[in-house]
């Protein structure tokens, strides 16, 4: 008795698609987050002060 085996690659679909986008986009915010979080750490405590943040604050952004 013979038997035949086929496998098949599902095509990529909306769905992987999806999760690819939730995937850039969680990608993109914490970049974001980072690239805002080096320009605060760069301000004096004076222009933090300025703008009614501390550094403290910085590190919850």
């Amino acid at each position: 008795m013979a038997a035949i085996e086929t496998t098949t690659r599902a095509p990529i679909g909306p769905l992987s698609i999806a999760r690819f986008s939730v995937l850039f986009q969680a990608i993109r915010d914490w970049n974001d987050s980072r690239v805002t979080r080096k320009a605060l750490y760069k301000l004096t405590d004076r222009e933090l002060d300025d703008i009614g943040l501390s550094r403290a604050d910085i590190a919850r952004l």
